[in-house]
């Protein structure tokens, strides 16, 4: 039986997404820090998909020995997809910002992902039909002045999978990376990352995909051949291959 992983299910993107993989007859492994929300993920998954196999895991990607633990946790199963959707954002200015909030995006956003990342093409590098998609962002390709610390953990995850993918295609490896890059979705994401209660997208932006429809642009990805799939500055989504140049 294979497994397709989620961390950050509880909400957002994530949350689409596994309704999205369930919808294509996935069975998976879902993660994030509130179980409370997982058992509903799971158990509205199960009302339209009975037979699917659906396991939640509780893990805090922000303490990065918790990567570890979780990986290590997984490797009874196998495991065709996985997806680092867990992320955190900051907005405000650098002179501004609260350095423990940075320390703990950081943490979620480079440390963890960069070790599930390398246990998981370590252990899968030659089997066939697997992957690692790391959601990344469009501000992962261009700066956003008031959000320069999300920018640059963003930029790392954008190099890092793109030099992944490179690395994994010249060893002849058969399991694939790939980077999903949003522009503003309709999630929790910017509440948090600007600490309110509340945000209306419909009042606040012009522009925004919602997290079904990034969901769907996550399955595109998924069944294409390319390693990038990115909203544009017209929130177009466009797949295509590398975008950073590469040495070596």
């Amino acid at each position: 039986m294979k497994y397709t992983v989620i961390t950050g299910a509880s909400s957002g993107i994530g949350y689409e997404t596994a309704l999205a993989f369930a919808a294509r007859g996935k069975n998976l492994i879902l993660v994030a820090r509130r179980l409370d929300k997982l058992e509903e993920l799971k158990l509205a998954i199960h009302t339209n998909h009975p037979d699917l196999d659906i396991i939640v895991r509780t893990s805090d990607l922000s303490v990065p020995d918790h990567a570890h633990t979780l990986y290590n946790h997984l490797t009874e199963y196998d495991i065709e997809t996985w997806i680092n959707n867990a992320g955190l954002g900051e907005g405000s200015l650098v002179a501004d910002q609260n350095l423990d909030k940075v320390s703990t995006m950081l943490r979620v956003n480079i440390e963890s992902l960069t070790i599930l990342s390398t246990l998981y093409v370590r252990n899968y590098a030659d089997v066939e039909g697997t992957q690692l998609i790391n959601v990344s962002s469009a501000l992962g390709y261009t700066i956003a002045v008031g959000s320069v610390a999300y920018s640059a953990s963003k930029y790392y995850v954008s190099a890092f999978t793109e030099g992944l993918a490179k690395e994994l295609e010249l060893k002849g490896a058969k399991v694939k990376a790939k980077i999903l890059a949003p522009a503003i979705t309709e999630t929790e994401f910017v509440k948090k990352s600007i600490d309110a209660e509340d945000f209306d997208y419909k009042a606040n932006m012009s522009k925004y995909h919602t997290a079904k429809e990034m969901a769907g642009f996550m399955v595109e990805l998924y069944d294409s051949n390319e390693v990038v799939g990115i909203v544009d500055q017209n929130y177009n989504f466009n797949i295509r291959g590398p975008i950073y140049p590469v040495i070596g």
